[in-house]
Parts: structure tokens; sequence; C-alpha cells
């Protein structure tokens, strides 16, 4: 099963309502259960270098089946994941990457946000999946 376009807009909707509530700009990314951008959205200002960031953390979220701040712990030096970034044409491995689940728990796609503190990132990105059931 794949997101929908309704779905990924459903997210985008949400994180970008949480994005506002704590006063941030964001670019707002979601990919399908094949890692293929679905929808897109850039908050007027937001920083143009998250753009690609955000989409980035999406596609990491989902080529790994989980949050991109988890595939950073695994990938300091010293840990089994190091240099995993330099993969799949640049990964993104601090927070803002959140895989989304359809109401059954399968992952359906993920979603990357990026433009504030990655804490900020984080929030705004699950708020976006939360979104989706």
């Amino acid at each position: 099963m794949n997101i929908t376009l309704e779905q990924a807009e459903m997210a985008i909707q949400a994180a970008k309502t949480k994005a506002k509530e704590i006063d941030t700009l964001m670019n707002i990314a979601v990919v399908d259960a094949g890692a293929n951008l679905i929808a897109f959205m850039h908050m007027d200002d937001a920083w143009l270098g998250s753009i690609d960031i955000a989409q980035k953390k999406a596609k990491t979220a989902r080529f790994f089946n989980m949050d991109s701040g988890e595939i950073g712990k695994l990938s300091q030096p010293g840990s089994p994941l190091y240099n995993i970034e330099h993969s799949n044409s640049g990964l993104i491995t601090f927070p803002g990457g959140v895989c989304i689940k359809d109401s059954s728990g399968k992952i359906i796609g993920a979603i990357g946000v990026s433009g504030s503190t990655v804490e900020n990132d984080h929030t705004v990105a699950q708020s976006g999946a939360d979104a989706v059931k």
C-alpha cells in the first residue's frame, strides 16, 4: 500500500499547522513507500537550503524504516552504520524524517521536515505523520 495524495496533503497540512503553532518556517516533503516525492510545501521565507534536506530526511526514514534521527545515532564514529550518510546519493541522519503508517501499522511513506532546530523539525514531522491513519 502506498500513501495517497490526499493523505500526503493531510500530513503536510498538519505539519504546517504545527510549524505555525511553534512559530517556525519549514520545508515539508512527503514520499511514498518507494521513496518517491508525492507532495512538497515550502513556507514563505523558509530556508532554501532546507528544501533538499527535507526531501532527503523523508527518503532516509523510508529507506531504513526508522526516524532519520535514529539512523543518526547508529551512524556516529565507532557505530555500526558510520558513514551511511554517503550512501543512496546522500542521506540526512539527524531528526526530522519520520515514517508514515496506515491504521494497521504498515509503512506507506515518510515525511521530512527542515527549517528550524532538529527538535522542532522532528516535532513538526511527527505531527504530520500522526495526521495520517
